[in-house]
């Protein structure tokens, strides 16, 4: 038997699917779960944005707590934290066949 989920962990799945149905968030989630480590430029580039949308985008990855960022000296590199997140895009890539 299913337990029923809470409204406020409701809000907060609809929330998280929120995010992930802007192409632009999914595509730099993608990028991250498979190239850890890159600066804004070079996920610009990998995932046709501009720096400065890329980096709203970025903004609201790490507020929800999915990405964080390190500096490297005057470089900033990106990379994708959070397991759920990873466990996901893992499944959503695999090869599925039935």
């Amino acid at each position: 038997m299913a337990v029923p989920i809470a409204g406020q962990d409701l809000d907060q799945w609809a929330r998280r699917f929120d995010l992930l149905a802007d192409p632009n968030r999914l595509r730099i989630l993608h990028h991250l779960h498979h190239e850890p480590d890159l600066c804004v430029s070079d996920l610009a580039d990998a995932v046709g944005m501009r720096p400065t949308a890329l980096s709203q985008a970025l903004r609201l990855l790490r507020e929800q707590g999915w990405v964080a960022a390190t500096r490297h000296g005057r470089l900033v590199r990106y990379r994708l934290i959070d397991a759920t997140v990873h466990a996901l895009l893992h499944t959503v890539g695999a090869d599925h066949q039935h």
